[in-house]
């Protein structure tokens, strides 16, 4: 675990009333959760989680691919992600493992659970040995929630279905709605009596556990990809791919903000802070942004500066347009790896495979006796990395034209050369 302080543009963090951001991650936002103290955990595209506290962050190293969910439990952190793993930090240990990325969590007293694109949710025991898989559900499972007793688990997946489970048995107790599209987050209101979820069809809908009712709050923006609920459970919080945030009072079930909160992309991943004064919320952006809720849209907008990946296509040469589409997400060209998913590609002409300094490797690629030249980066491109090196962490793509291939070769040559 390294700590590393950064400067940050915000007040501390206990004047939550106030708009502020937190900066120091490598890539996208994918989820965010917030402890009872106060202290704040980022999952991020670079690999890691950042848990912030009184200004400074603490990094958490240990996944080898992108992390797209955390969650406080007691004194734990557990986070999961493309890699496949569960871990609980501090320490960083996988404590649980799928077949296919993770890309939802939930925490009860005894347990966390886990939901995979592998069509299965995994049981982990807090302490002890006691793990269950539940399903195969037939599909990708996007999000769990525990109930307060922690018996109970409701799970939302890309075939529509939203289930309830009996931890115990681990048997599929209930359907409790059979969507027409995949329902992708759910958020629990055991209290009040009611289950909220949104779906790729743009549908945010409150499910009365009692009656079956159903109230619709769909704004004809999809796909849906973040809900959080207030403490007070007053406020429900959307987030879409669209970039909007919407806030639903959830007494007089009517909406009370509707904002744009980017200037462009998705909001991947909501929370609200700790008293509730605040909502936290990440994207495509390399960092979170939180609004106080009483002045949303009054301040600064997500995604300010345009990443690399997204400029104009038509403003770059072809070698440049393959590495802002292929690369630029994971792989900076400065001296810097800026906390990339991937190490920096400065210099990286004739460097041998898995041996930069502070990058944390696959064992296939620090195994590997490749060089990085003209040959091999042609090669990794054509075959894709999955063939061309087996086991190693870089997603699975390929540029299928020769010229494309010749020409990213030609801009990077320009853009990692060292200066003197």
């Amino acid at each position: 675990m390294r700590r590393l302080v950064l400067a940050l543009s915000l007040l501390p963090l206990t004047a939550e009333a106030e708009f502020f951001t937190l900066k120091g991650h490598g890539g996208p936002i994918m989820g965010i959760a917030t402890a009872p103290d106060g202290r704040i955990a980022t999952a991020s595209f670079d690999n890691s989680v950042g848990l912030w506290s009184e200004g400074q962050p603490v990094w958490l190293d240990g996944h080898e691919a992108a992390v797209n969910s955390v969650a406080f439990n007691g004194t734990a952190i557990y986070s999961a992600g493309d890699d496949f793993t569960l871990r609980r930090w501090p320490g960083g240990e996988i404590v649980g493992q799928h077949k296919g990325k993770i890309v939802g969590l939930a925490a009860s007293k005894t347990h966390v659970a886990t939901a995979s694109w592998d069509g299965t949710i995994g049981i982990w025991p807090v302490n002890g040995t006691d793990k269950k898989i539940l399903g195969p559900t037939g599909s990708g499972v996007n999000a769990v929630a525990f109930s307060a007793d922690g018996k109970t688990l409701y799970s939302a997946g890309m075939d529509g279905s939203l289930r309830v489970w009996d931890v115990d048995t681990g048997q599929e107790t209930l359907r409790l709605i059979e969507h027409g599209f995949g329902i992708n987050e759910l958020i629990l209101n055991e209290q009040d009596g009611w289950i909220a979820y949104g779906a790729v069809d743009g549908v945010t809908r409150i499910y009365n556990l009692t009656t079956g009712e159903e109230r619709d709050f769909t704004l004809e923006r999809r796909p849906i990809l973040a809900l959080t609920l207030s403490p007070n459970r007053r406020l429900l919080a959307v987030g879409d791919g669209e970039g909007y945030i919407m806030v639903i009072d959830t007494n007089e079930w009517r909406i009370v903000h509707d904002f744009r909160a980017t200037l462009r992309g998705p909001v991947w991943a909501l929370a609200f802070s700790t008293d509730g004064q605040n909502i936290h919320a990440g994207g495509i952006d390399e960092a979170m942004y939180s609004w106080p809720v009483s002045s949303l849209g009054d301040h600064e907008q997500m995604a300010g500066v345009e990443p690399v990946f997204l400029k104009n296509p038509e403003k770059m040469d072809n070698g440049e347009r393959q590495f802002a589409r292929k690369c630029s997400i994971c792989h900076s060209l400065t001296p810097d790896s800026q906390r990339r998913a991937g190490p920096t590609l400065h210099g990286v002409f004739g460097r041998k495979a898995g041996t930069l300094e502070g990058y944390l490797y696959s064992e296939t690629l620090q195994d590997s006796d490749i060089i990085w030249n003209d040959e091999t980066i042609n090669a990794l491109f054509d075959q894709g990395p999955d063939h061309y090196i087996p086991g190693s962490k870089m997603p699975m793509q390929r540029i299928a034209e020769p010229q494309d291939r010749t020409d990213l070769i030609a801009f990077l040559r320009r853009a990692t050369v060292p200066k003197d």
